[in-house]
């Protein structure tokens, strides 16, 4: 799976205005729920590998890793949502990804798929009145059966506390 996914961010990255004239969207596992974030966003998946720790992090920094030179913050998307904590197992993999001046990586159950949705395909979030906090979430797509939450993966990521400010990671 991430073989594929790894050619539809090739793909993407040869022909940037035709990958966002389609809204593709690498969708992946968090849980019994699939989420689904902008392909353009992504620059590599990875199999999982330890962080080294760093202390006073918070909870979901699992620490950084080495890539190619440049010092990568590792965040599992299952603890910053509030989700229970999960096995790392041999399909947990690391999302790499590109946001403006920051390289930062995020931990998922699994990665599904590349798809593409149209307008149609994709509703607003409900409206919970301040219930649950719905700031990540673009809206819900559908693909047959399947309900993806679309996050808005730089404001998730972002958070109240700014946990990476406007770090560069060179």
């Amino acid at each position: 799976m991430i073989d594929q996914a790894q050619a539809a961010l090739a793909r993407a990255a040869a022909d940037p205005q035709g990958a966002a004239a389609r809204s593709e969207y690498l969708t992946f596992r968090l849980g019994a729920e699939e989420y689904a974030i902008d392909i353009l966003k992504v620059q590599e998946i990875r199999n999982y590998e330890a962080a080294t720790a760093i202390a006073n992090a918070p909870a979901h920094v699992k620490g950084v890793v080495n890539l190619r030179g440049v010092i990568v913050p590792i965040v599992d998307l299952r603890v910053l949502l509030g989700l229970e904590n999960a096995d790392y197992t041999s399909f947990t993999v690391v999302i790499v990804l590109n946001l403006g001046k920051r390289t930062v990586g995020v931990v998922v159950d699994a990665v599904s798929d590349v798809i593409q949705l149209t307008g149609e395909q994709v509703r607003a979030a409900p409206d919970f009145s301040g219930a649950v906090d719905t700031r990540y979430v673009l809206g819900l797509g559908t693909v047959d059966d399947r309900m993806l939450i679309l996050a808005d993966i730089e404001r998730l990521l972002a958070g109240e506390d700014d946990t990476f400010g406007d770090q560069t990671a060179h």
